[in-house]
């Protein structure tokens, strides 16, 4: 079974990111992220060499887990490189930015828990000039 990590600054919301159900079956396993919730998935690809923007949110608290290469976080003042199977729990108002240092496209999946609205997003340093 793959180790996971729950990093980044706690809120006063609980960190779902320690909450994700694992089951054992004899063919394997199975990881249940969100039960009965209103929420938003979506799986990120981070090209080599990019960046997201350093952005922060005011109507949702995110979970990511990354799925391939090691990924390049920072949420609030902290950074590091989060590894395959990791997970990143990010609250809501925390700036944050995902990146990819590496030489292969990187996925993450990302369970945002609010309200979703792109317009929600509050760019504070962008790369591409967004």
């Amino acid at each position: 079974m793959t180790e996971t990590f729950q990093r980044g600054p706690m809120s006063n919301t609980r960190s779902r990111a320690d909450e994700v159900f694992v089951a054992e079956r004899p063919w394997g396993q199975f990881q249940q992220f969100v039960t009965n919730e209103v929420v938003t998935v979506k799986i990120i690809t981070v090209e080599p060499g990019h960046r997201l923007s350093l952005q922060k949110h005011g109507h949702r608290d995110e979970m990511w887990q990354v799925l391939d290469v090691p990924i390049d976080i920072e949420v609030n003042d902290e950074k590091w490189v989060a590894q395959p199977g990791e997970r990143v729990w990010v609250p809501q108002g925390a700036t944050h930015r995902m990146g990819n240092s590496g030489t292969e496209p990187g996925r993450l999946l990302e369970i945002a828990f609010g309200e979703f609205d792109e317009a929600d997003i509050e760019r504070l340093h962008d790369d591409y000039a967004r």
